[in-house]
């Protein structure tokens, strides 16, 4: 099953049917993607199930009717185990950013990591699971999937948020400012920290 964040709710991409009732359920076959994320980036649908017996054929149908923004992101620790965070717009967020030409997604992760923050000295741990979302820009919608990597560093200076990003404070969070900080932040970036703690 892939969750795909739409405005920050869940379209589940999935081949199986289940008996939940909070949820509309929609068939690939019979819908018209685009509505659907229109309608949930509306608020009229707060969670939703797409269906088809292969759920690959679901993503790559998404693909098709929605241009894809590919990105690399880092979770990256320090040597105490702490966690880089971002704070832009208001919430909490994983430093990430979009491929650029000719490059491997994980150089983009590193890169965008240190554009983004400011530390240096990354070595990647290991890939961890992508991450989904639609957004809006210039009034057209696109799906970001983000590469996340583990990343490592001995960086021992200040951070610095790239401010024309939007990014107003990096910081370095210990895991119960961490539990705190999620509670202000994306879906799809409490993803990436309950898959590390089941």
């Amino acid at each position: 099953m892939y969750k795909v964040f739409v405005n920050d709710r869940p379209l589940f991409l999935t081949n199986e049917i289940v008996k939940e009732t909070d949820f509309q359920l929609f068939l690939l076959e019979s819908v018209d993607i685009h509505q659907l994320i229109v309608k949930m980036f509306q608020n009229k649908i707060q969670k939703a199930y797409l269906y088809h017996p292969d759920e690959k054929e679901i993503m790559k149908m998404l693909k098709e009717k929605i241009p894809v923004n590919k990105a690399g992101g880092g979770l990256v620790y320090n040597k105490k185990g702490e966690v880089l965070f971002i704070l832009r717009n208001g919430k909490w967020d994983l430093p990430k950013g979009g491929i650029e030409k000719g490059e491997e997604i994980d150089q983009t992760a590193i890169r965008e990591v240190e554009e983004e923050t400011g530390v240096a000295g990354l070595k990647i741990n290991k890939k961890l699971q992508k991450t989904y979302h639609v957004f809006i820009r210039n009034g057209r919608y696109k799906l970001k999937i983000v590469h996340w990597f583990e990343m490592q560093t001995d960086f021992e200076g200040t951070p610095m948020p790239q401010e024309e990003e939007g990014i107003e404070k990096v910081a370095w969070l210990n895991p119960d400012e961490i539990k705190e900080a999620l509670k202000n932040s994306f879906e799809n970036i409490k993803l990436l920290f309950e898959a590390k703690s089941s």
